[in-house]
């Protein structure tokens, strides 16, 4: 996959995780292509672990392991940083 296929599958899949995980208001364009490429990388050690093929190309499949690599990757993030926490004090 050339380096345009991943931008465009980061922007996807990043925009995509950040509107499941509810900070799409917080990150930019940049921000998303950055988490889903993360996300990308992320989902396809994962789907390694299960002995399943991670991104492939520009498809359906990769699209979604990318999104739900982006959605852990956020998730990591919230709870490292201690966004998103409700307290109520």
């Amino acid at each position: 996959m050339g380096i345009i296929a991943w931008i465009v599958l980061g922007a996807l899949a990043g925009w995509i995780g950040s509107m499941i995980m509810g900070t799409d208001a917080n990150q930019g364009a940049l921000g998303n292509i950055i988490v889903g490429i993360i996300g990308a990388f992320i989902g396809g050690m994962i789907m390694g672990l299960f002995g399943k093929n991670g991104v492939t190309g520009f498809n359906l499949y990769s699209v979604v392991v990318a999104v739900v690599g982006a959605c852990i990757a956020l998730g990591i993030y919230r709870a490292v940083s201690g966004r998103g926490h409700n307290s109520a004090i």
